[in-house]
């Protein structure tokens, strides 16, 4: 069996570069490993202050275009992580991953934590893809 290199995965334009030394995501054989997202804009401007439920749709809306450059979906998602600030927001994010993810459930883990980067940031998420790769695609 020959193992498939690592790559950085294909990025939209509209993501603002990493503020650190890591990617966006990297796809490994076929699987996409997402680092954590954060409700910022492609200047890095924070979206939906103070409100849970517009940063995880943001979220979740980035994260179904970093699938689309690798040609594939947020059905293609077999684990997220969250994490968030306050709980009673929990239902406003549940709400935002209902909407974006339909009926598909993948795995998931939620954890409070006690701070985050970024001014007014309430919500991190990171995420696993099982996709197509890309020696498969050509």
């Amino acid at each position: 069996m020959t193992a498939t290199p690592t790559r950085v995965a294909q990025l939209p334009d509209s993501m603002a570069h990493p503020v650190g030394h890591y990617s966006h995501a990297i796809v490994s054989g076929n699987q996409l490993f997402v680092s954590g997202l954060l409700a910022l804009d492609e200047k890095g401007a924070l979206v939906g202050a103070r409100d849970a439920g517009a940063q995880a749709a943001f979220i979740f809306a980035t994260l179904k275009l970093i699938l689309a450059a690798e040609a594939a979906g947020l059905n293609h998602v077999v684990k997220l992580n969250l994490y968030l600030l306050d709980l009673a927001d929990r239902a406003a994010v549940n709400d935002a991953r209902r909407s974006a993810f339909g009926d598909w459930r993948p795995a998931s883990t939620l954890v409070k934590v006690a701070g985050l980067i970024g001014e007014g940031t309430l919500l991190e998420v990171e995420a696993v893809a099982v996709i197509t790769p890309s020696s498969e695609k050509e």
